[in-house]
């Protein structure tokens, strides 16, 4: 396993975290034990959450993942082994803290008690803002979004924020604090805040990036690269479509997508020739094609780690092995190609 220094903190994560945000729906509890346990034993210290989860989001999962994550910890007695990643949830669920949920000081204090709760923990390593309360491009907004808002409204939140979560780091109950889905105007601003008044500094950005979501490159990966805020990955295999196994309209039984129905953003005629031009340049070159889409995420200078998940074993450590793989510049190349033609596939 490889490691790289989360932001300026005195953490070194691994460059393949493991993302766990189907225990709970589409994993058993000893599903999920069993993914941490292999994960570990990989060299994997870097296990990324959510308060919302399992996935798809609804009230009856709500919480279930960190659940299953503390009976972990109580069951192994190995906290001190894992760097622990959770997020509290922006606006938008009605079943969350009862529809109530703007990150504010009053969720945030809320939010992190419920967590530590639930994750039999005295302490989070990096507690991570799920989205911002403006709102976001991600999660197929990125042709709707208007950044119309009041500016002063907004900083003036940041601030607010920053000052709870300096609390909860001189408590010890959190010991870092990231982004997630976030802006480059977001973290920029963000940065300036804490700087200027002397606040907690974000360690991270968790935002979409992989071989066909690449909005991160243009604008947020040089702040990431120059200025200590480096991209955790998240769906580095596209929710799975890289794979080939969505192809034509199919939708196998027991799949993400399958029960997930926010996927229509994601359905549009380039997808599945994306996706089989990737797969032919894969098969050009002797590659699983998901192991070069992570490859591809893992060289990346601005990526601290790369979040896979996966609902099977042999899923999981053939995402790990990933990390084995160095992409020749003549696949790279190949990859420019496909990219030319598909600049933007959803």
């Amino acid at each position: 396993m490889q490691y790289r220094k989360l932001g300026r903190t005195d953490l070194e994560v691994s460059l393949i975290g493991l993302g766990t945000m189907t225990w709970g729906r589409q994993n058993t509890q000893d599903e999920g034990f069993e993914q941490m346990d292999y994960a570990l034993e990989q060299g994997i210290n870097f296990f990324d959450t959510a308060e919302m989860y399992a996935v798809p989001p609804n009230a009856e999962t709500y919480g279930k993942t960190e659940t299953i994550i503390g009976n972990w910890f109580d069951a192994r007695k190995n906290r001190e082994q894992v760097i622990l990643a959770t997020k509290i949830a922006g606006p938008g669920m009605a079943w969350v803290r009862e529809g109530n949920n703007t990150i504010d000081r009053k969720n945030i204090l809320l939010a992190v008690e419920d967590s530590l709760t639930r994750l039999k923990t005295d302490y989070i390593d990096l507690y991570q803002l799920h989205w911002p309360n403006r709102g976001s491009y991600h999660f197929g907004q990125i042709w709707d979004y208007a950044p119309n808002f009041d500016k002063a409204a907004v900083e003036a939140n940041f601030i607010e924020v920053l000052d709870t979560l300096d609390e909860l780091i001189k408590a010890g109950k959190i010991r870092h604090i990231g982004l997630s889905n976030e802006t480059a105007w977001g973290t920029c601003k963000w940065l300036e805040l804490s700087e200027k008044y002397k606040l907690p500094r974000m360690a991270s950005i968790q935002n979409e990036y992989s071989l066909m979501a690449r909005h991160f490159e243009p604008d947020l990966s040089e702040i990431s690269l120059h200025e200590d805020c480096g991209l955790l990955a998240w769906s580095p295999l596209t929710r799975g479509l890289i794979s080939g196994k969505y192809l034509n309209g199919a939708m196998p039984e027991g799949t993400r997508l399958a029960i997930d129905s926010r996927k229509e953003h994601r359905a549009n005629l380039q997808t599945d020739a994306t996706i089989e031009a990737y797969m032919a340049l894969a098969k050009e070159h002797n590659l699983d094609v998901c192991q070069m889409a992570l490859a591809f995420v893992s060289q990346q200078p601005f990526v601290t780690s790369n979040l896979i998940g996966a609902t099977s074993m042999e899923q999981l450590k053939s995402n790990i092995d990933s990390i084995n793989l160095t992409l020749s510049q003549e696949v790279i190349d190949g990859i420019k190609t496909v990219r030319r033609r598909f600049p933007m596939s959803f």
